[in-house]
């Protein structure tokens, strides 16, 4: 009898055939495995399986019962981290070693944690922009600086210390140092006495580094400004050059008062200080050298110092004047880019500079002027005696450069440095609710006619007048802030734009109003309204809107990039409108810090849009709040 004939897949006797193969290579490996353990040993006797060995044999593994595996390896190659429940990043330890427990207890709270286990201010630490600073040494610098109440517990000359408050602090009643000047001007006179044993034994005087850290409209120019004056006239009394040029003046008068001599020529000596300062101060923007300029100015009154201003809204000639006058020179406030080019054609210019002054540092000492600030810095080195650099912030990149070129500088912070004072209220507008839908421009045109309909609600310090308000509006890109300048101009508001692109002469001309503390005021009009009655009902498509039918009297607007938020001393201001949400902590702190200065109070006002940063706004707010550092 015939079979019929069967067909066979394949596949399915090439699996049956591979699955008698790993059957039989497990099964010799296994027995390979017992051959090798029951070999008998070197001293001859033969290897038995032990009685608890042979229990275990054909039981379970722990697999099977569940028990936990054995720990994975911290590298398994380029696809080792895929399909796990939590995000272990390969080569960071899941805890914290002992090690860097005991650093954050001995540096105080810094590290404290919540009840959750999660430490706050996430999105600020995730950009991670400014240098921490310890609360431990916050307090320290508190309890130091308590004890100090007065101008007079200064070591200074009476003719500096009478200048304070007839020059520098004129008009002022209650005249008290600031928290950083109680730590700067103490250190920065005292500091001879400092260094007096590393001095004895070094055979030349060594170079003192100073860094001044504290919040903006602190009063940070005065705090380097009084030991500097104070140094120029000490170096002037004891400077034998100086002296005989004196003297020879003193005879020269008295033979032209002699009427029995011939009557000589005038002595054409130039006075040894000529071309040859003994304090240069830096500065970022030609708007900071007249601010700083004019405070310079007004202490010579008194003292009696010769001091210039070096910015390029000056003519050459000018600049060459004042440099080179007959009568001397003895502190340079100027930019390092004209400074750095006056010392390219005339090296000597630096020659006798012993107290170099970094103002702005953080800016100074960034990729735009960092080489031509260290090279003022090391053409100057062989004269220096002081070096101070003057800053509200320490980035983190500032923090690692002064490690690596000044190891043994001296850090003289504030307790509140990095935080924003309390003093100043921030508030917060949703751009993407009613009435705005996303229009930042209107959204900004909207709070400028709020200030001014709540401040027309009252008399100024006159009565039927009313106060002038000035606001300062930030954006993130100069060609935004022509465009929203226009935009509020459109809506009957006086703004101006004010970026790199402005004419310099124009810039000091903005900010002239602005920088003033004399209070502006004009005659009381009708009520403004708002901005909903100056809104016309409908624009037809492809015309250009009818022409606003009232305008706000009582308001100036000055929309700005960062070039308004550097140092720039703005007392009058007291509401900041922050058009763009900052990119990092220290343009927060930048920004809102040209409002609530010197003890005033200010208020601050963030537009927020679909595409901003809302976590870091409120972390910022909550901060303002708690009166915390932006750390």
């Amino acid at each position: 009898m015939l079979r019929p004939k069967t067909s066979t897949c394949l596949i399915c006797s090439f699996r049956a055939t591979r699955k008698v193969q790993q059957t039989s290579i497990q099964q010799w490996q296994s027995a390979a495995a017992l051959s090798v353990k029951h070999l008998p040993s070197k001293t001859g006797r033969p290897a038995r399986m032990s009685l608890a060995e042979a229990r275990q044999v054909g039981a379970p593994t722990s697999k099977q019962e569940g028990a936990s595996a054995p720990g994975r390896r911290r590298q398994d190659g380029p696809f080792g981290g895929m399909n796990l429940k939590e995000a272990r990043i390969r080569g960071v330890p899941e805890r914290r070693s002992e090690m860097q427990e005991r650093r954050t207890s001995a540096s105080g709270s810094r590290g404290r944690e919540d009840a959750k286990g999660r430490s706050g201010y996430k999105a600020l630490k995730m950009q991670r922009a400014l240098a921490p600073v310890s609360y431990t040494q916050r307090a320290l610098v508190k309890e130091r600086i308590a004890a100090i109440d007065s101008f007079e517990q200064f070591k200074l000359l009476p003719s500096v210390q009478s200048s304070i408050s007839t020059q520098a602090l004129q008009g002022m009643t209650d005249i008290r140092p600031t928290p950083v000047q109680r730590i700067a001007i103490p250190a920065l006179l005292g500091s001879e006495n400092i260094n007096r044993r590393s001095r004895s034994k070094a055979s030349a005087p060594k170079r003192e580094d100073f860094l001044i850290a504290a919040e903006t409209g602190s009063g940070k120019t005065l705090s380097y400004l009084i030991p500097t004056i104070n140094a120029v006239k000490l170096a002037e009394a004891a400077d034998a050059d100086i002296e005989a040029y004196e003297k020879e003046l003193q005879e020269e008068k008295l033979r032209q008062n002699d009427f029995s001599l011939p009557s000589p020529p005038l002595s054409s000596m130039p006075h040894p200080t000529t071309g040859r300062p003994r304090a240069i101060i830096l500065v970022p923007t030609s708007e900071l050298v007249t601010q700083v300029g004019n405070l310079v100015k007004a202490f010579s009154h008194t003292v009696k110092f010769r001091s210039a201003m070096l910015s390029s809204s000056f003519s050459g000639k000018v600049i060459r004047n004042r440099l080179f006058s007959p009568k001397g020179i003895d502190i340079v406030v100027s930019t390092p880019h004209l400074l750095s080019s006056i010392a390219d054609s005339d090296p000597n210019i630096l020659s006798r500079v012993t107290h170099l002054i970094v103002d702005e540092a953080d800016s100074l000492l960034d990729r735009g002027f960092s080489p031509l600030t260290q090279a003022i810095i090391d053409r100057a080195n062989p004269s220096l005696k002081q070096l101070v650099l003057c800053s509200a912030t320490i980035p983190r990149s500032m923090d690692s450069f002064l490690h690596k070129r000044f190891p043994d500088i001296r850090r003289l912070t504030t307790p509140n440095l990095h935080a924003i004072p309390r003093r100043v209220q921030l508030g917060v507008v949703d751009v993407e609710r009613t009435p705005y839908q996303g229009n930042k421009n209107l959204a900004c045109a909207d709070q400028i006619w709020s200030i001014g309909k709540a401040a027309a609600d009252h008399d100024g310090p006159v009565k039927g007048e009313m106060d002038v308000k000035r606001v300062l509006v930030f954006v993130n890109e100069r060609e935004k802030a022509q465009e929203v300048a226009e935009y509020l101009v459109s809506k009957g508001i006086d703004a101006l734009a004010l970026s790199r692109d402005t004419p310099e002469q124009r810039q000091s001309e903005m900010l002239a109003s602005f920088t003033s503390s004399v209070p502006l005021t004009g005659p009381k009009e009708n009520h403004p309204g708002t901005l909903a009655d100056n809104q016309p009902n409908y624009i037809p498509p492809g015309q250009a809107p009818p022409p606003v039918k009232r305008q706000l009297p009582n308001m100036k607007v000055l929309v700005t990039t960062d070039l308004g938020s550097r140092g720039i001393d703005t007392l009058a201001v007291r509401n900041v409108i922050l058009y763009d949400v900052p990119h990092s902590t220290i343009d927060f702190i930048h920004r809102l810090g040209r409002t609530g200065r010197m003890g005033r109070r200010g208020r601050g006002i963030v537009l927020v849009g679909k595409n901003d940063r809302r976590d870091v706004v409120a972390e910022v707010k909550e901060g303002m709040f708690k009166g915390q550092a932006l750390i």
